[in-house]
């Protein structure tokens, strides 16, 4: 038997040394995530202000579509990573990321240049922001999955400083910008400094993107990535078809409103964003030392991220006018307006993300993207009909509702999961 002991109160040992090590990961995801997030953030408030209500909603647009292609990334490159290569050895590790980031840089390279050609064909307002977009996202996407690697590698030091490493580029960067005084001129700046941490990451890890290594990656982890691209790109799929939808409905400026109350939102994001950069690895180990409490783990962190939320949002309630006016300009009236229903709507997601990281970690790709398809398809329908109904305000119900109701099959999947591998793992009894 190990030996365990008490030190001032505390327990000491493996046990105690275990769960250390965990807090001190999801720390650095958090600390990671918030340095990410205050780099949107800044690029958001900056626009913003510089720039007004519609061309705000031009910048948001092309946001949006980098998170649908973030998303396609992600489901090809580093959610596999992360499933199968967290804690595993540095020399397993360095292969899969030399793979795994040279995807990223593929899926970078042809949907930057679709992004290219289509700016150039619809021109006006919105064409040269896509057009910088889709230049900028090799670099944006291989930032990305630096971070991704390393918090696989349990090395979230390493993200933190690489987006450290991002927002110390961009201050320069924005000057220039608002200088120019355009949104593809903001486009650009923002995604410059992130290509700055993207050749950073290469130093970090000491590891080159192999492009050639892609569809050997994408081959070998079909069974996983496929589902995950499905899954990631109904999320980012269904957030853009929101925000082309609203625009339509609404208006371009609608589109700004709804990212000026996700601003608002942004430090508890942060917060939300940098726990999902670890959960799926966490709750991965707990699989593989204690499989028994993986249901604990995922609704400890679900609950925790949904209280958390509720808490910012009634806090956000109290900000006087003046404040926000200081933060957000013209955006900040109507933006104000959404407060509630964008908190309930953040509060659902988080409870959801306990049960998405517990599926993750099982390998219930099935579970998981029937799960993502519904909230995504709620979403849609939500958001749209809200707006149709009642406008900005109430697509924002709407997607409020839609995304409390796919958190809760999001948890009925997670149990019905749990109990097939409990049931799997019970031999079976012959009589003779």
């Amino acid at each position: 038997m190990t030996p365990m002991t008490t030190r001032g109160g505390r327990t000491t040992g493996p046990a105690g040394s275990a769960r250390r090590a965990v807090v001190g990961r999801l720390s650095w995801g958090l600390a990671d995530q918030a340095a990410s997030s205050m780099t949107n953030f800044a690029v958001g408030i900056y626009v913003a202000r510089s720039l007004g209500l519609a061309a705000f909603g031009v910048f948001s647009l092309a946001w949006v579509t980098y998170g649908v292609v973030l998303s396609v990334s992600r489901g090809l490159a580093t959610d596999p990573l992360v499933v199968r290569f967290s804690g595993v050895p540095d020399w397993s590790w360095r292969g899969a990321v030399a793979r795994s980031s040279g995807t990223a840089l593929g899926v970078g390279a042809a949907v930057g240049g679709a992004c290219a050609v289509v700016g150039l064909a619809v021109g006006g307002a919105v064409g040269p922001a896509f057009v910088c977009l889709g230049v900028m996202l090799p670099g944006l996407l291989l930032q990305d999955a630096w971070r991704y690697a390393f918090f696989a590698a349990g090395a979230g030091r390493k993200a933190f400083v690489n987006d450290l490493v991002w927002g110390l580029a961009l201050v320069p960067a924005m000057v220039v910008a608002a200088r120019v005084g355009s949104v593809a001129a903001f486009v650009l700046a923002w995604g410059a400094s992130a290509a700055v941490a993207a050749v950073y990451g290469c130093f970090q890890s000491g590891v080159r993107p192999r492009w050639t290594g892609a569809r050997e990656w994408v081959r070998e982890h079909r069974d996983l990535g496929y589902r995950y691209l499905v899954e990631n790109t109904s999320v980012s799929g269904a957030s853009q078809l929101r925000a082309y939808g609203l625009g339509a409905i609404v208006g371009v400026g609608a589109v700004g409103v709804i990212r000026g109350a996700e601003l608002l939102l942004g430090p508890f994001l942060a917060v939300l964003m940098g726990l999902s950069l670890v959960t799926v690895a966490e709750a991965a180990r707990v699989l593989r030392q204690a499989p028994h409490r993986l249901g604990r783990f995922c609704l400890v962190l679900g609950g925790a991220q949904a209280v958390a939320a509720l808490l910012w949002g009634a806090a956000l309630l109290l900000v006087p006018d003046r404040a926000g006016e200081l933060v957000l300009g013209d955006v900040w009236h109507a933006a104000s307006e959404l407060i509630v229903p964008a908190t309930l709507g953040v509060a659902g997601a988080g409870l959801g993300t306990g049960a998405a990281a517990g599926l993750r970690a099982l390998g219930a790709a099935r579970r998981s993207l029937r799960s993502q398809l519904f909230a995504s398809a709620c979403y849609v329908t939500g958001g749209l009909g809200g707006a149709a109904a009642a406008g900005t305000v109430g697509s924002a119900w709407g997607v409020a509702a839609a995304t409390v109701g796919g958190s809760a099959v999001w948890w009925l999947h997670l149990r019905s999961a749990l109990r097939e591998r409990h049931h799997d793992s019970i031999p079976e009894v012959r009589t003779p």
